[in-house]
């Protein structure tokens, strides 16, 4: 039987251990070269497909390969697009199949979110609708945490240890200056709709930190968190506000709504920390500092998480294992089996209900008066953090690894996209 190739690609915003999970890919398939020939990465996600910009990962050696596991970001370029409905733009399915074939690709690994689950279980129909034999497994992957049925997300784990670390420390110099100076820090966070990231800056209360959060989940009244505010200040001279950029106000206007739409039609969001240290200044006069974590806190693997490195290396060798079982149209996933102590293993899951579904935060994750996390959800988020795995350093920085990326010689016309 001849080895069938695989394509392999990453889409939407990168994590830093997204990298991880291109390795468990390529690793593995190294491993079944008699059954799964070549890995060619799509440069910048299915962008890379439709344009037959394919990257030849077998040029490249099996150190690098494995140092991709240390770096962050996304090694072969990632996309925001989603590809239509077959009934909308057939040509870009007929685009696919012209590449899969001129490059005997037999084997489809999309490594992303919601919506790159949704381009991956249109990939898996190709065999059905289109009469092209193709198996589709989605890698997950998401800072957002919102993938339904895997009990986390890669990429998550790391992002909460660097926000829960973020706000303890910016908390500690508030407190310093909190006398005389700077009594109110907020920290805006990613989350559009989840509030998932937000709830890691909620355990530093266990290190007797006043914080408040704001949830997406959660409508912001405002009079009764300006007075929590200054109950806090009051109490203990300064407070720390987690806030997620999904944060609503009552008629669902986000607060940091610019007016604008992502490539993905979604709200453009940026700016909630001002608005929110705004209106407390307004509101008690207290003077503020507030920042944005932005791109920072899904690139910080120096600060990864090791359990999170783990389960996205796990989830991309998963993959490879499934397609090879003959495996289609499903997403690897992380089962929790055990809480203390904390044990996991690979589950699976039909993308047909993962696809462009959202898990948000259960309501009994958050306080009853809204504004903090309760102890189920700090048992749940304290695995998730644990352990350290740093890159190797050299010269004082974290060494990563930039790949050659070797393109592979295109036998087709030139699609516009």
């Amino acid at each position: 039987m001849t080895a069938k190739n695989a394509f392999y690609a990453q889409s939407g915003g990168v994590t830093a251990v997204i990298n991880a999970s291109a390795c468990g890919v390529i690793e593995t398939a190294r491993l079944h070269s008699v059954r799964l020939g070549k890995v060619y990465a799509g440069r910048n996600g299915i962008i890379g497909a439709l344009t037959e910009d394919l990257i030849d990962t077998s040029r490249e050696s099996d150190e690098a390969i494995a140092a991709l596991r240390y770096t962050p970001s996304g090694a072969f370029g990632s996309c925001r697009y989603k590809l239509k409905s077959l009934e909308a733009n057939k040509r870009e399915y007929e685009r696919l199949i012209e590449v899969f074939k001129a490059h005997e690709i037999g084997y489809f690994f999309y490594n992303g979110g919601g919506d790159s689950a949704d381009t991956c279980y249109k990939i898996s129909q190709l065999s059905e609708t289109m009469g092209y034999p193709v198996q589709a497994i989605h890698v997950p992957k998401t800072v957002d945490n919102d993938l339904p049925i895997t009990d986390c997300c890669p990429g998550f784990g790391s992002v909460a240890k660097y926000i829960a670390t973020s706000t303890l420390e910016a908390s500690f110099d508030v407190r310093s200056m909190a006398k005389t100076s700077t009594k109110i820090f907020v920290l805006e966070v990613m989350g559009r709709h989840a509030g998932w990231i937000a709830a890691a800056g909620g355990l530093v209360e266990d290190h007797g930190i006043p914080v408040m959060i704001l949830f997406p989940e959660i409508e912001l009244d405002q009079e009764r968190f300006l007075a929590a505010v200054k109950q806090k200040v009051e109490q203990h001279g300064y407070c720390t506000i987690v806030v997620s950029e999904g944060a609503k106000y009552p008629d669902g206007r986000f607060l940091a709504e610019q007016g604008t739409r992502d490539a993905f039609g979604h709200a453009q969001l940026g700016g909630a920390a001002p608005v929110v240290a705004n209106m407390i200044k307004d509101a008690t006069g207290y003077k503020f500092h507030w920042a944005v974590a932005d791109y920072l806190q899904r690139a910080a693997r120096h600060l990864a998480s090791k359990t999170d490195v783990e389960q996205a290396y796990a989830m991309g060798r998963a993959a490879v294992q499934f397609a090879l079982e003959g495996h289609n149209a499903i997403m690897p996933t992380i089962k929790r089996v055990s809480q203390d102590p904390y044990r996991w293993e690979v589950g699976e899951a039909p993308l047909s209900e993962v696809a462009n579904v959202e898990k948000f935060m259960p309501r009994d994750f958050i306080s009853e008066d809204g504004f903090g996390i309760t102890p189920v959800c700090k048992e749940y988020l304290i695995p998730l953090i644990q352990g350290e795995d740093y890159p190797p350093f050299e010269k004082g920085l974290p060494k990563y690894v930039t790949l050659k990326n070797v393109a592979v010689e295109k036998r087709l016309p030139a699609f516009e996209i």
